[in-house]
């Protein structure tokens, strides 16, 4: 039993194959948490600490103990209103105005399997891999029940958690604020780490001490967004790779979120993770109900290292799903920096016998094959073929790609509207614009409002339509904005909206999972504006950037291992100068960088030369060779970044019987030192063969010294080995 209740102590306990996780309902009925660390036993209770705080109230039912306060005692799911005056997970109004909740113990339930979520993504696992507990609070003033829901994986060290608000009273409630998971700290100095950006450069890790004053990230995009990502760390000041205590919470939401961490007066840290607050004020009429997003936490004593092998392993197995979760995924060309929205049939047709030469799987069209898309400045909604750009219809045009022993994808982004389409001249109500006030728009162009009925059928059939005119077998899903007018005409209360707006979002994208079962689509918000675990459920892989700079793609890239697998990183190989940095690197650099990701290019062929083209060929050969491991093996990060100036990583195979370790020196400089790069998740005792050149390797010296790269000739310079266990060697 991974999750057990103690009658004696009250108690529940959360175990994982390697942690533990516990709390209590305390004498007054307060759900107080007591520990999530190392696997431990027995009941924690003995680490509360009483004390008479002075100015730090005391519930009524305390009477005359003024060492009882829950404004420092470690509370499970933190309340406005209950006299703890540190940050809430739960804001709860009535149907006076009036702010307060106080919740207490009221039941609990355990079951075998993972719980899921009404109209929202969530880890799955069969009944054999995890089990579910529901703890029900309840404020009887409110006469709301909130349910705290906690999912234990046990084999992955993964406990998911998210909280479901029911309205059971008479009157309307409104959730002001809605935080998925609360975690409170019994004490300690800890950093904290978060991943911040912009477009073109997100997800670059950030490590702070943890201040008394509150270190907050938060999207109120609309967005999980480019600037900040829904995954925050926790960790002591000495953790590293492989050493030290981490906690990770990761956000199952492709919407506004916010996470926060702070010491309190008595130095004790708590952290949570949820909704934005920003434009969310959710009414609930007797009877009505709200499910909060699903928060990924995991904790881990050996390092961020084996965090992020438990959240890869989850996100994998557990969030992405269909056939192309553990299966191969093309190797594809985009038109996109090969030509933007100067191209015809021929010209895609042209691309596509390249491709072939190149040994690609797939040409994927992408944005201007439709209505009267010449520009950026309209025709978004119309997704009507333009066949007289391309010369002919989808059907005939897909054929001629099949005929080449090639496959084709296609580029839509159908959350969104152009003003000058003939959708928006039909409908303009279907987008968000706020009466009265001219729209802010991004990239010339509005959202839809996805919590209508009507418009997420016209979305639904209008991407079935373009599916079903030929054979596409890949779909890039785009959203090139963000939410800044959030006003619907269907909406009493426009504080619902951004969460709706979501919840209509995953129904399309679940209907076109469930009838497209053979697409792939990957995931796409200017690159990586909604690179979160929420979109992972329906995509299994997102374009990671829209920078394909293969220097800046190493920042980039790094920062997104902490939390999310090389599976569903979006990586292309492009043309240089770069198009977005100016930057020229390597063509065998650009490969490597971007094999760390579900691989592919990005230029037109035509323009290379000969000599790039066999290079391109050998990539390809390469890469199928390692990509079952990039897929699903282990991912260690071999250096840091922020202190040296060599990118080393690696993937090994679960059972380490083969690994690739790749390295990219940035800069070059006059008589460098040699770089060593040491391998990690190799087997003791045992050799291993480079597969290209043939050098024989003790595993115990390389995991203690180190691989010597060649001098580099040059920036940017890369190398890459392919290990493999020779049980042939005996030396």
């Amino acid at each position: 039993m991974s999750i057990i209740y103690n009658e004696e102590n009250r108690t529940f306990t959360l175990n994982t194959d390697n942690t533990t996780y516990q709390m209590q309902v305390d004498k007054h009925k307060h759900l107080l948490h007591l520990y999530y660390g190392r696997k431990s036993e027995g009941c924690m209770d003995w680490m509360l600490s009483f004390a008479d705080r002075g100015f730090s109230p005391n519930p009524y039912e305390a009477g005359n103990d003024r060492t009882y306060s829950l404004d420092f005692l470690p509370m499970e799911y933190a309340v406005q209103g209950s006299g703890d005056f540190r940050t809430p997970a739960l804001i709860l109004k009535d149907s006076d105005g009036t702010f307060g909740c106080r919740l207490k113990y009221k039941e609990y339930e355990i079951q075998k399997g993972k719980y899921s979520l009404r109209g929202l993504p969530a880890v799955y696992a069969g009944d054999s891999e995890a089990e579910t507990l529901v703890i029900k609070l309840e404020s009887e003033r409110l006469g709301a029940e909130v349910s705290l829901l906690y999912g234990v994986l046990p084999g992955l060290d993964i406990i998911t958690r998210s909280v479901r608000i029911e309205n059971r009273g008479q009157g309307k409630i409104t959730i002001e604020k809605l935080q998925s998971a609360s975690l409170d700290f019994p004490a300690g100095m800890y950093d904290v780490h978060t991943f911040h950006g912009r477009h073109t450069m997100e997800r670059v890790r950030e490590r702070t001490s943890l201040p008394h004053n509150a270190v907050k990230i938060e999207s109120r995009r609309g967005i999980s967004s480019h600037q900040y990502n829904p995954f925050i760390i926790i960790s002591d000041p000495e953790t590293s790779e492989t050493a030290g205590r981490c906690w990770a919470m990761e956000l199952v939401y492709s919407g506004g979120f916010s996470a926060e961490a702070a010491r309190d007066q008595f130095d004790q840290p708590r952290l949570m993770m949820g909704i934005a607050e920003d434009r969310f004020s959710y009414p609930l009429e007797p009877g009505d109900s709200l499910d909060a997003p699903e928060v990924i936490m995991t904790f881990s004593s050996d390092g961020f290292e084996r965090m992020s092998h438990n959240l890869h392993k989850c996100i994998r197995e557990h969030v992405c799903r269909g056939r192309f979760r553990d299966g191969a995924r093309p190797i594809l060309l985009n038109s996109w920096e090969a030509s933007y929205f100067d191209f015809t049939g021929d010209s895609i047709l042209g691309l596509a016998r390249e491709a072939k030469d190149l040994g690609l799987d797939m040409i994927v069209m992408d944005d201007g094959w439709f209505g009267n898309r010449c520009d950026d400045r309209r025709a978004l909604g119309d997704w009507v073929p333009n066949e007289k750009k391309l010369g002919c219809n989808l059907a005939e045009l897909s054929e001629k790609i099949n005929e080449m022993g090639i496959k084709f994808g296609i580029w839509m982004e159908p959350e969104m509207v152009s003003e000058d389409s003939d959708l928006y001249r039909s409908h303009p109500d279907w987008a968000m614009v706020i009466p009265g006030q001219k729209p802010t728009r991004g990239r010339y162009q509005l959202v839809l409002d996805l919590s209508r009925r009507e418009v997420r059928e016209y979305v639904f059939e209008s991407v079935s339509n373009v599916l079903e005119m030929g054979n596409i077998e890949y779909l890039k899903w785009d959203f090139n904005s963000v939410i800044a007018d959030a006003y619907s005409r269907e909406e009493d209360d426009q504080g619902k909206l951004l969460y709706d707006y979501m919840i209509g979002l995953y129904e399309v994208l679940g209907r076109l999972n469930e009838r497209y079962p053979d697409v792939l689509i990957e995931g796409c918000c200017g690159g990586g504006g909604r690179f979160d675990a929420g979109m992972m459920y329906y995509t299994p892989q997102i374009w990671c950037s829209d920078n394909t700079d293969a220097v800046d793609r190493l920042f980039i890239q790094h920062g997104t291992s902490f939390g999310y697998p090389a599976s569903a990183v979006g990586a292309h190989v492009s043309a240089c100068p770069n198009h977005q940095t100016g930057r020229v690197t390597p063509l065998a650099t650009r490969a490597i960088v971007a094999m760390s990701g579900t691989f592919g290019y990005e230029l037109d062929p035509a323009r290379l030369s000969e000599e790039e083209k066999e290079e391109i060929r050998e990539q390809v050969k390469i890469y199928r060779n390692i990509s079952g491991l990039v897929r699903t093996g282990d991912y260690y990060r071999l250096s840091d970044p922020s202190r040296e100036n060599c990118f080393a990583w690696e993937f090994a195979s679960e059972d380490r019987s083969e690994a690739v370790v790749n390295a990219v020196v940035v800069q070059n400089h006059g008589n460098m030192a040699t770089i060593y790069v040491k391998p990690r998740g190799l087997t003791p005792g045992v050799f291993y063969r480079d597969e290209k050149s043939g050098m024989i390797y003790a595993a115990d010296a390389l995991m203690d010294t180190g691989l010597p790269l060649p001098p580099a000739g040059r920036d940017a310079e890369s190398y890459i080995y392919h290990l493999i266990r020779d049980e042939s060697v005996n030396m």
